[in-house]
């Protein structure tokens, strides 16, 4: 499954609400005995006989009943795992709906779980939606600084570094004004070490969109003022971050507070993306294209970079046959398709069929919001778009 496929399915699961703890969610992680998993099932469903209300028993025992039947197409547990989700969908009380969604997901499952509630449980399958983005953090003060990546919502801790930059309070014997010296000359070697880590670590890793510098006090500006990130690292950094600790405490309350700061870069580079697209289509010989079928094309030529799909975008791919003729057809359509002759055979959203074309010829799939000027013009073009490696 798609990623976008898998969007669909997650936003579809997660409008459903069980009128008790009825809906069933089990996860089979990669590696798993598909066998000792379904026993384990059918133990949980010999449990579930136990339940007093009548109503909330038979739709448990149903719901498992339809997992462990799918399960029974499994010689073994599928590469990258597998999610079963079941449960009465009816919205008509004392009515009983049983519904089995099979996802295939397209990243490893790792966690093993069976689950009852009036939800199901989603959680893993958003983390593979999630745009993975990393990001650089710079936690310092004058005391210890920390260097991390945060990969979607994950930190990865990469150095933690202690200062020996003394506290204002003077050393017995020691003047004034020596004392400051002293300090003033150690601060800026600790700033110099926290700029040289720094520069060493992102220099390394060009994947990196954006730094965030975080700190308690004052000493994270100083770091900024002066010159101890190179060039290239400090184009990189994206905002100031105030917090109350440093270390550890201090870089996860640094991913808390940069929703707000994450948020605006992803809006200014969708921006730029569309500005980037918008101008190439002003050109005589840009190289930017628009039209599903004339992106597809470009696409089916090696000749798309990034295909950019806005997600209010209506447009639908349906297949069509005919039975006398033997003829199939693709559609692309906003409304229903329909042609004298032929039945609909499948139906998806653009941007899954979008996604499964750039996989084959390399291509990069980008989808975009309509809540920027940029982003409403884009979509008043039809929504779907594409930037070119080469003019063809």
């Amino acid at each position: 499954m798609s990623k976008i496929a898998l969007k669909k399915t997650i936003k579809e699961l997660a409008a459903i609400k069980g009128r008790h703890t009825e809906l069933v969610t089990v996860y089979v992680p990669v590696g798993a005995n598909i066998h000792e998993i379904s026993n384990q099932l059918r133990n949980e469903q010999s449990t579930a006989e136990n339940i007093k209300s009548k109503p909330v028993r038979k739709n448990v025992t149903s719901a498992l009943d339809k997992i462990l039947r799918q399960l029974q197409n499994y010689k073994k547990t599928p590469e990258l795992g597998v999610a079963l989700f079941a449960g009465n969908v009816s919205e008509k009380e004392g009515t009983t709906d049983i519904q089995l969604w099979v996802v295939d997901p397209p990243e490893e499952i790792k966690v093993k779980m069976y689950w009852c509630d009036q939800n199901f449980v989603l959680e893993p399958l958003e983390d593979m939606v999630k745009e993975k983005q990393i990001y650089g953090i710079i936690c310092l003060d004058k005391s210890e600084a920390d260097i991390a990546f945060l990969k979607g919502k994950k930190l990865e801790p990469v150095v933690h570094f202690d200062s020996i930059v003394p506290g204002k309070t003077r050393a017995g014997g020691q003047s004034s004004q020596r004392f400051s010296r002293v300090r003033e000359g150690m601060l800026n070697d600790w700033l110099k070490q926290v700029g040289e880590a720094s520069n060493k670590v992102f220099e390394e890793h060009k994947e990196v969109l954006g730094i965030m510098v975080s700190g308690s006090g004052p000493i994270k500006e100083m770091f900024m003022k002066e010159d101890y990130l190179h060039t290239d690292v400090k184009k990189k950094v994206i905002g100031i971050i105030d917090t109350s600790y440093t270390g550890e405490f201090g870089l996860q309350e640094t991913i808390e507070k940069a929703d707000l700061l994450l948020k605006e870069e992803e809006v200014t580079k969708e921006k730029k993306l569309l500005q980037s697209f918008l101008t190439e289509l002003q050109k005589p010989h840009g190289k930017a294209v628009y039209g599903v079928e004339e992106v597809i094309k470009k696409m089916e030529a090696g000749a798309v970079d990034k295909v950019i799909v806005s997600e209010n975008c209506k447009t639908k791919v349906y297949e069509l046959f005919n039975s006398q003729t033997q003829e199939s057809k693709v559609i692309f359509s906003d409304m229903k398709a329909s042609e004298k002759g032929f039945s609909i055979m499948g139906e998806k959203e653009i941007a899954e069929h979008l996604e499964e074309i750039a996989e084959q010829f390399g291509s990069a799939l980008i989808v975009v919001s309509s809540d920027t000027r940029e982003g409403k013009q884009f979509l008043e073009l039809g929504g779907v778009g594409g930037l070119l490696r080469y003019h063809v």
